[in-house]
């Protein structure tokens, strides 16, 4: 029997996602073959991580990398990893359990009257395992959960109104608002059971057609929850209009309370105004998930606007809310500003809502979950050994250079040819072997192995310090002018070579390694358009003193260390990542005793070609500049003890033989410029040009990545599992179900 050769391009979260469930049938190889080709030393893609040998093998990363207890696919495909894998239970990291761990605290940042303000949150645990949750929530499901959460937050502003002796009384006189009203009354009456005299004057101006209806914000909230969950109130797939009516009718109504009774109280009470931003931002969007049929036709019907202005159109106090610490660091979280400019932010609608609403209110465990060491030791090696037991073929050093199409028989369009660039030659032709053991735990080296390169070859690399992941990489030339002859092509050809191809670059690959494709399907070119991306920056800072002791102040029960963000720019999120430490190899008299993860967003207009060699290094300075600007300006508000007489003390920072500012030099900081590194965005409008998997023209490809039609449409490793899960399926059938690929779609009677 013929088995089907089937080449995989890209080692990031989709490309290996896709792998793990191509193998996931026990006689899998009685049926394929496969080969995954990676361009350099290490899988992981945006993912991917380093151990430094020469600084204590210490861990580099693209960025902070962060799960959320709502990432259902994610922790279903780690869990199978781990199980599968069956590491011994004395090694490090045995269990999935051991390399993710619930993290509750993060903290936002609101500037008010000139000065960075803290706002510590601490999420409750919840109970059960994440692998075990569901997206499968429907829109309906997540009025019903949102009103929950504004039920508690109207209850504590009424509180606080009624000290500071402000009206909660409230009354209802027109004759459409009362009769909506009364079939709010008459669909909950029997659920009811209240001696309140609030409830009874409520209910007895309802009966007796009262001129005016008296109630009070709490007895309106928590008498819509019981009618949103009440089972004679119409779901939205047998639509009743009066019933969206009297939800839209009732939050409009807290909302002119709040702005009446509360406003003058904000500004000198910051528990208030977090209760009161809370409470508007849930308003905005129940009003809007109502006014805009989300719940009838799906989070795509608001996809044409832009988060922040959707709520601002539904509500939203501009002055308060709408530019909040808690929209300032979603928008910070995605990276949500094209091209990296601060000034025009923009997400989808649609995607925003829906990945809010999923954070806050799908999670199971933690909110968070931290990696217990690198992205690449906990997640890419574990996946490398499994499928490398399994039997897939890997391919390293193997750079995609062109992607041919052509017509079968039929009519019908197919990939013909694949080129790819062999990077280097592996001493006698053998087979990469690329982790190596820190502490008994396998991850990938932050340089190639070059003792298993030819080493004539890896002198060159290291002569002129060659980066071979990088687009702007002039190691073709320095090789062809070094050996008198080009870096070898592969060509891998249809039938003979492979049948079938999974595509895991990057979308902003796309242009450069398969321009006859999108020249031959106009929707897969439109996707590589209008699907974008963005430039990043990253760095990590070890440090001498632990956050306490630089005077951080918001130490939780948990005594976690926070993920902050909402902060100034250039750097807008900080991380504290202590729990790493022991996770590196320093000399044990005198390790560090911090380390601090930051990124945001990199300004970035334009990409060069690939002959402007030197672009990496002329970005890169910028964020060393970046970096030392919020040392010396930003972090104090943090760090204050990090200050003598308001300048940075460099002494903070880690480094065994250096002093003085010197020290920054021993850090690391990164810029994700190449088009496999820059970040995926949701800009308004363009999920409706991204495809599924198996939606370009040509037969035999399948695309997969965070840039493809997922139910997520959002740069996240949750959106990233999904479309390697889709690809999977739709190549041989397993997995059956995609907790949560189906947000988008319209409701179905």
């Amino acid at each position: 029997m013929n088995r089907e050769k089937i080449v995989i391009i890209g080692g990031g979260v989709s490309a290996m996602t896709a792998a793990l469930y191509l193998t996931e049938q026990s006689d899998w190889q009685q049926h394929r073959a496969i080969t995954v080709y990676q361009q350099g030393w290490r899988l992981g893609g945006k993912g991917a991580s380093g151990r430094n040998a020469a600084s204590g093998q210490r861990i580099e990363e693209h960025g902070l990398h962060v799960w959320f207890g709502a990432y259902v696919n994610s922790f279903k495909t780690i869990e199978t990893v781990y199980t599968k894998l069956e590491r011994p239970a004395d090694s490090p990291l045995s269990t999935w359990q051991q390399a993710l761990k619930p993290h509750s605290f993060i903290a936002l940042e609101e500037y008010i009257d000139g000065q960075w303000q803290t706002w510590p949150i601490d999420f409750p645990l919840l109970p059960g395992n994440p692998a075990d949750g569901s997206l499968d929530i429907t829109p309906w499901d997540f009025i019903k959960m949102t009103l929950a959460w504004l039920k508690k937050w109207i209850f504590d502003l009424q509180s606080a109104a009624k000290k500071a002796n402000k009206n909660i009384q409230l009354s209802t006189k027109k004759s459409r608002d009362q009769s909506l009203l009364r079939h709010l009354h008459q669909q909950i009456t029997d659920l009811v059971d209240d001696t309140e005299d609030a409830w009874q004057q409520f209910a007895d101006d309802i009966k007796q057609y009262s001129s005016e209806v008296a109630s009070t914000p709490s007895l309106l909230i928590n008498t819509l929850n019981k009618f949103a969950h009440a089972d004679n109130t119409l779901n939205p797939q047998v639509y009743e209009k009066k019933d969206g009516l009297v939800i839209w009718y009732i939050i409009r109504k807290l909302k002119r309370w709040l702005n009446s009774e509360m406003i003058e109280l904000l500004d000198n009470n910051a528990q208030l105004r977090r209760l009161y931003i809370c409470a508007d931002l849930a308003i905005a969007m129940l009003v809007g998930l109502v006014k805009d049929k989300v719940y009838r036709d799906g989070f795509e019907v608001i996809n044409k606007f832009d988060f922040r202005q959707w709520l601002i159109r539904n509500g939203a106090n501009e002055q308060y809310s709408a530019n909040s610490a808690p929209i300032r660091g979603f928008y910070d979280l995605v990276f949500a500003y094209p091209e990296g400019d601060l000034s025009k932010p923009n997400v989808e609608a649609g995607v925003a809502s829906l990945a809010m609403l999923r954070i806050a209110l799908c999670y199971r465990g933690g909110v968070m979950w931290k990696m217990q060491a690198g992205m690449g030791d906990v997640i890419f090696a574990p996946l490398y050994e499994l499928l490398k037991k399994r039997g897939v073929k890997f391919e390293y050093f193997h750079q995609l250079q062109n992607l041919t199409p052509s017509l079968n028989e039929q009519g019908e369009s197919f990939v013909e040819t694949i080129e790819l660039q062999q990077q280097v030659s592996l001493l006698s032709d053998a087979e990469y072997q690329p982790l190596v053991n820190v502490k008994k735990l396998p991850c990938w080296p932050s340089e190639p192995l070059y003792a298993q390169i030819n080493s004539e070859q890896a002198a060159l690399l290291k002569q002129h310090d060659i980066n071979l992941e990088s687009f702007w990489s002039d190691w073709p030339s320095q090789y062809e002018n070094h050996f008198g002859q080009p870096l070898p092509i592969k060509k891998l050809n249809y039938k003979e070579d492979f049948d079938r191809i999974v595509l895991g670059v990057s979308v902003a690959s796309l242009e450069h390694v398969c321009p006859s494709l999108l020249a031959w399907d106009t929707k897969f070119a439109a996707q590589a358009k209008q699907v974008k991306t963005v430039a990043t920056q990253a760095a990590q800072l070890w440090l001498n003193k632990t956050d306490e002791q630089l005077g951080w102040q918001y130490i939780p029960k948990s005594k976690e260390g926070p993920i902050l963000s909402g902060f100034s720019e250039p750097f807008d999120t900080w991380a504290a990542m202590m729990n790493l430490v022991d996770k590196e190899q320093w000399p044990t008299d005198c390790p560090p005793k911090n380390i601090a993860y930051f990124c945001s967003v990199f300004p970035c207009e334009y990409y060069p070609p690939k002959s402007e060699h030197q672009f990496p290094l002329q970005v890169k300075s910028q964020v060393k500049v970046n970096l030392e600007a919020i040392l010396e300006k930003n972090m104090q508000s943090l760090w204050p003890l990090a200050y003598q007489n308001n300048e940075f003390d460099w002494s903070v920072l880690y480094e065994i033989s250096s002093s003085g500012d010197e020290r920054l030099n021993a850090q690391y900081w990164r810029v994700n410029v190449d088009p496999s590194e820059r970040y995926v965005l949701s800009v308004a409008g363009s999920s409706k040009y991204r495809l599924a998997t198996d939606e370009t023209k040509f037969t035999n490809l399948f695309i997969t990545g965070d840039w493809i039609k997922t139910g997520v449409n959002a740069g996240c490793v949750e959106a990233a599992v999904m479309a390697g899960m889709q690809t999977a399926r739709a190549m041989v059938g397993y997995p059956q179900h995609i907790s949560g690929e189906n947000a988008f779609a319209v409701i179905k009677n």
